[in-house]
């Protein structure tokens, strides 16, 4: 990497945004020490205008920024790091600094539930107990509700379609985490489809 720090008295704007929703969190400025120390500590430390002095962000509030990747602009003289928040981004407790930003998706929520209760299983939670009988028995389970969802889709009754689609649907992000794999990775999948 090398960036441009010549052109804004040392300084360069930061974009921050959370890596598994997109959503752009805050903007800030680092100087080449505080890039030094984000990529030294994978942590993100911005220089503070106001306060004159390195800064990391979540130091008070326990509210980190934890680097995921740093990528720099065409002109080297700007930054995009994506992270994983540890709690809301903005002083004001909202997830992020811009207002009309929209908010993790429900489906990018429910993505992370079932990660989370993968990672951290107990003897309640269905998705854990269907995770550790395997990816075959998860596969059969997506093979089991898609067949409901065709038998559901040949009758009249709309709410009984809903419920296997969500079935279906839930079933299919418990077997992409199987396969190591986010709905980002079948999005990405899907456009480039849309290109050709």
């Amino acid at each position: 990497m090398n960036v441009d720090f010549s052109k804004n008295n040392g300084l360069i704007p930061v974009i921050i945004q959370n890596n598994e929703t997109q959503q752009v969190l805050m903007l800030g400025y680092m100087n080449e020490e505080a890039l030094q120390k984000t990529q030294n500590e994978n942590v993100v430390t911005f220089f503070s205008r106001s306060k004159n002095r390195l800064w990391t962000k979540g130091e008070t509030s326990g509210n980190f920024l934890k680097v995921v990747s740093i990528k720099e602009d065409c002109d080297q003289d700007a930054l995009l790091i994506q992270v994983i928040p540890n709690g809301p981004t903005c002083h004001n407790g909202t997830t992020s600094c811009f207002a009309n930003e929209p908010q993790i998706s429900f489906l990018n929520e429910l993505e992370n539930v079932i990660e989370n209760r993968i990672a951290n299983p107990s003897s309640e939670s269905y998705v854990a107990s269907l995770f550790q009988k395997g990816i075959n028995k998860i596969a059969q389970k997506v093979g089991e509700e898609a067949v409901e969802l065709v038998i559901e889709a040949k009758d009249d009754n709309q709410d009984l379609f809903i419920g296997e689609a969500a079935d279906l649907l839930f079933h299919y992000l418990i077997l992409l985490q199987a396969k190591n794999l986010k709905l980002n990775d079948i999005e990405q999948e899907l456009m480039r489809r849309m290109k050709k």
